[in-house]
């Protein structure tokens, strides 16, 4: 699957996707997209977040997906923006669709579980009923929580091997502090909202030598934004 979705696609730089082509088939690959302000935003504080970034980072975050073969978001991302989860900027083909919803609180009636011939599926916590259309993925919930290590090697016997997360900042962090990711893609707006939704929710460090660094290779985009690809692999526990 990831051939052909490598060939479909037309990449903006052949190396920013070179990691997911090169990865092991024998363990899952998992890469996260953000769009944020220059002041690290996603959001005013209002949630209006259409559209922080321009037309090629959006490009690119359609490009990615035609490089996996799941794509995660929770559930918040489905109650504030119904994002339809599919590869239309570009050519290629859509991956599958991967909702956490661990109390079912999406409903129904949302564009990610349009027919189209893609797996639907929704990660929920045990004992809780999928929409009509998805499968039910329920593994154990902790404090309202489904681990990112789980989801992971669930979606990884369930035969997805590369793995996009996409949003919201709550279940990137969450990914990024339980150490699941290979690659973080920012992309980052020339625009300052001032006081907003922050891009990264992770736990406090007062200390700044126990920050994370990963390393990372900027990218100028159109209109002079700015994707910094983040390379998470140091810290990624298997």
């Amino acid at each position: 699957m990831l051939d052909s979705h490598a060939r479909a696609a037309q990449p903006l730089a052949a190396d920013l996707f070179a990691p997911l082509r090169r990865a092991s088939p024998d363990t899952a690959f998992v890469v996260a997209q953000i769009g944020q302000s220059l002041d690290g935003r996603v959001a005013t504080v209002s949630g209006d977040s259409r559209y922080i970034n321009g037309p090629a980072a959006l490009d690119h975050l359609h490009r990615l997906r035609a490089h996996v073969e799941a794509v995660v978001v929770g559930a918040e991302t489905i109650l504030a923006d119904d994002p339809q989860l599919t590869v239309r900027r570009v050519a290629g083909v859509s991956p599958a669709r991967v909702v956490i919803d661990p109390h079912g609180r999406t409903g129904a009636a949302r564009k990610w579980l349009a027919e189209d011939g893609v797996r639907r599926l929704v990660v929920t916590a045990e004992g809780v009923a999928a929409p009509d259309g998805a499968e039910c993925l329920a593994l154990p919930c902790d404090q309202g929580r489904i681990a990112p290590a789980a989801l992971v090697a669930a979606l990884f016997a369930r035969g997805f091997r590369r793995i996009l997360v996409e949003g919201g900042p709550r279940t990137i962090a969450a990914f990024i502090e339980a150490r699941c990711l290979d690659r973080l893609h920012a992309l980052v707006a020339p625009v300052i909202i001032g006081s907003g939704r922050p891009g990264f929710q992770l736990p406090v460090e007062p200390i700044l030598s126990r920050a994370l660094k990963p390393k990372a290779t900027p990218h100028l985009l159109g209109d002079g934004e700015v994707l910094f690809d983040c390379d998470f692999s140091a810290y990624r526990r298997r």
